[in-house]
């Protein structure tokens, strides 16, 4: 027979880790604000050879409702959800989407064309493509000696 020490806190420790990530894990980003809800939608940012990509989950909104602007180096994607209206038959017994305005802000990185940025919805994803800038060989110029 081995003795074991005994550890009071150790399953409130066992009940918390499979609590919490429960708990707080299935809410999508945002904050509760003075005027309502405001979301932020997921972003992931990748890169090829050619272009960087912004790729942001905007399910349910229209790319009527989507801006994308480039300002002082950073990228701006802003917009808005808007929420159905609700049936007068139809009562709702629980809403867990987050509607309302959203803005996402990203730094560009040093040496992209930010006059050939281009956007593509589809399938509520909003995709920007951010293309590299073309670099050109550094010219010789010989200069003349006097």
């Amino acid at each position: 027979m081995s003795i074991v020490r005994w550890d009071p806190f150790a399953s409130m420790d066992a009940s918390f880790s499979r609590m919490l990530p429960t708990l707080f894990g299935q809410w999508p980003q945002g904050s509760f604000g003075g005027s309502g809800i405001d979301w932020r939608p997921s972003a992931d940012i990748s890169e090829t050879e050619k272009e960087f990509l912004i790729r942001a989950e905007l399910p349910a909104v229209k790319k009527e409702d989507v801006k994308v602007t480039v300002d002082s180096g950073i990228i701006t994607i802003q917009g808005e959800r808007k929420q159905e209206k609700e049936e007068k038959s139809e009562k709702r017994h629980r809403v867990e989407r987050f509607y309302g305005s959203f803005e996402r802000s990203f730094s560009l990185p040093e040496g992209v064309d930010a006059d050939a940025i281009r956007c593509e919805s589809k399938d509520g994803v909003l995709t920007v493509h951010v293309p590299k800038a073309q670099l050109e060989a550094p010219k010789v110029k010989q200069i003349k000696v006097e």
